[in-house]
């Protein structure tokens, strides 16, 4: 158990320092298309106070497993900040994927809430 903690110890060191670099506006718009595109989906863009885009979190594990992604956060349809993603898991699981997500706030005590650093879910 001491070894499962040290590995996860590092892990989080690992994603930890790479977050800490500078980052740049990119370019989401296929990614924010691609959701905005969807009937079911389309009219939370237009109702939304902001959202965040994540074009692609990785997930993959060996007994222990993690994901990671980094997205923006738009507000007004522009982008406001910078956000990132990261899950550690230990247990029974084997296999990786690949996936894209978008979060959207409701109204600004949402947003505030997410950009604060007062956000957490699990949406497995």
């Amino acid at each position: 158990m001491n070894m499962i903690k040290k590995i996860a110890i590092a892990t989080l060191l690992v994603v930890a320092s790479s977050t800490s670099m500078a980052q740049q506006v990119t370019d989401y718009s296929r990614t924010i298309n691609l959701y905005n595109g969807n009937p079911v989906v389309s009219p939370y863009f237009t109702n939304a106070f902001g959202y965040a885009v994540f074009p692609n979190i990785g997930k993959g594990g060996v007994g222990i497993g993690g994901a990671h992604g980094k997205g923006q956060v738009y507000v007004d349809g522009k982008v406001v900040g910078f956000s990132s993603m990261t899950q550690l898991s230990i247990g029974l699981q084997l296999g990786g994927q690949s996936f894209s997500q978008v979060i959207f706030f409701e109204d600004e005590r949402a947003y505030n809430d997410f950009t604060y650093g007062n956000f957490e879910f699990d949406a497995q």
